[in-house]
């Protein structure tokens, strides 16, 4: 019995897609735009000012801070990046050329 039967006998459809080579370079680009951000969080967690600093952001800042970090992380990614995408889209299309 191969690892798909349990799926096949629970009725579910086997049927294999073709290879969708936009959508997976695209999948490939936004893991690499995810890697760079869990990379960058820690980052920017360093130093807080707290909101009675000074220079505090306040609730303002702890609420759009992540959406500023993803941004900086898609423009790192889209600028270049650090290469992870290139590998990671050829080993998806290995696996899916493998099917």
């Amino acid at each position: 019995m191969t690892d798909l039967a349990p799926l096949a006998m629970q009725g579910r459809s086997l049927s294999i897609q073709p290879v969708n080579q936009t959508k997976t370079w695209k999948a490939a680009n936004e893991f690499e735009a995810m890697a760079i951000n869990e990379m960058l969080q820690p980052m920017f967690e360093t130093g807080e000012a707290g909101d009675d600093a000074p220079l505090g952001g306040g609730i303002g800042e702890k609420q759009f801070k992540p959406m500023l970090v993803n941004e900086i992380a898609k423009n790192m990614q889209q600028s270049g990046g650090l290469g992870l995408a290139h590998e990671i889209y050829n080993k998806m299309m290995a696996m899916q050329n493998r099917k």
